[in-house]
This record gives C-alpha cells, sequence and structure tokens, in this order.
C-alpha cells in the first residue's frame, strides 16, 4: 500500500453560493447550528477577514509536510486548504513559504489545525490563515506519507473535500454544498432583522421586550 492516499480535487462551489456566504457571519451559523464548527482555539492570525471557499483537504503526520507542499502545486482559484495535522501540536507545517505558494495559486485561506510559524511573512503575504497558535519547530520533507481530499478532522469538526468553508474573526464553520446556499440565505434573512433590531435598540427601545425575553421574567415573577 502507498504512503499516499490521493483522491481528484473536488467540484469548486458555484459562485452565487460563494457569495452569499461572504455575506454571512459565523456567529449568526451559531444561533441555531450545533455542527460543523471547528475548535474554537482555531481562530486567525489576520483581523477583520471573511472568507468562503471550497475545501481542500489534506492529512499529514507529525514532523512531515511532503504531502502538503506537493497539494500547493493542485491549489486552484476559490480554494481554502484545510490541514489535518493527526493530533501534532508541536511542529508547524505552515510558514512563509507555504503562505507564499498558496496565495501564488489564488487559494483564499489556510485552515491548520496545529500551530504556524513565520507570523511576520504571513502578514506581509496578506492571506488569511487560521490555525492554533505560533511555534518555531517546523516540520520538513521526511516523506512519511498523508491523504490527499479524503475526509479530515479539523478541530473536531469532519470536513470532506469539496464542503463549504466559512472563515471569520469568530473562527471557522463547515457546511456540505448540498446545504450552503439555503443555510447562507437563512442566515442573510437573519443578519437583516438584526439590523432592525439594533436600530430599534439605538432609538431607545428595550431589548428585553423585543426578544420576549422580559416577559418571559415577568410571566415567572407573577408565578404563571
Amino acid at each position: 500500500m502507498s504512503r499516499y492516499e490521493i483522491a481528484p480535487m473536488p467540484a469548486p462551489l458555484s459562485a452565487e453560493v460563494v457569495a452569499l456566504l461572504e455575506g454571512v457571519e459565523t456567529a449568526t451559523l451559531g444561533h441555531w447550528r450545533h455542527w460543523g464548527f471547528c475548535d474554537r482555539r482555531i481562530a486567525p492570525l489576520l483581523p477583520g477577514r471573511l472568507v468562503a471557499g471550497t475545501a481542500v483537504t489534506v492529512a499529514i503526520p507529525g514532523p512531515d509536510s511532503t504531502l502538503l507542499h506537493h497539494a500547493l502545486g493542485l491549489l486552484r482559484p476559490g480554494d481554502i486548504l484545510l490541514v489535518d495535522r493527526l493530533g501534532d501540536e508541536r511542529h508547524a507545517c505552515w510558514g512563509g513559504g507555504v503562505t507564499l505558494a498558496a496565495k501564488a495559486a489564488g487559494a483564499k485561506a489556510g485552515v491548520v489545525d496545529g500551530p504556524c510559524t513565520d507570523l511576520a511573512e504571513i502578514r506581509a503575504c496578506d492571506f488569511p490563515v487560521w490555525c492554533r497558535g505560533i511555534a518555531p519547530i517546523t516540520t520538513r520533507i521526511y516523506d512519511l506519507g498523508g491523504r490527499l481530499n479524503h475526509p479530515v478532522a479539523i478541530g473536531g469538526a469532519v470536513v470532506m473535500p469539496g464542503d463549504a468553508v466559512l472563515a471569520d474573526e469568530s473562527g471557522v464553520v463547515v457546511l456540505s454544498p448540498a446545504e450552503a446556499e439555503g443555510e447562507a440565505r437563512v442566515a442573510l434573512a437573519r443578519q437583516e432583522r438584526g439590523r432592525v433590531t439594533e436600530a430599534k435598540v439605538a432609538g431607545g427601545e428595550k431589548l428585553g421586550g423585543l426578544s420576549g425575553a422580559s416577559a418571559k421574567v415577568a410571566a415567572a415573577l407573577a408565578g404563571n
């Protein structure tokens, strides 16, 4: 059996779905969804970014980044590369060189379930990366093997190649292609309702009255 298990590149999401997702905040989806969210400790290295794109998945072991380097040569515009580190939190597989290669390929972001390095270079590239912090010990080309475009686990979330990925300052969420458009449209409608509520609160109305929370408290105090 080969050390490397490589599947074809996934079908990209439609431009319409990506555009819809780019108007959605991950926290809006968090109002009703309980799955698909990566561990909150996978956090952005660049502030104020929101990206959406097609998941390309890589799983690489501990100190080795051979397959990651190969995968960078396959990335397409609009892809988001998600890297399963198979539990390793010591070795940084993503640094300045990987960032430059991903950006040159037209990828939209990287999400690493482990640490990165070369923070100054990542910032200089102006390329969005989500990870578990910074580490000085890097991976090397050890040729240990890995999997490309197979299911991976990123911060407790299962990611399939071709899934829709949405990432912003609040975190990372993964949606199946079949549900991405519907969830995006529900989220956009909810955000619009939220803006109406915010305007009312700014105008002097009480949030508890608008949400119904104050009525529930009053009913409980009355013994109902």
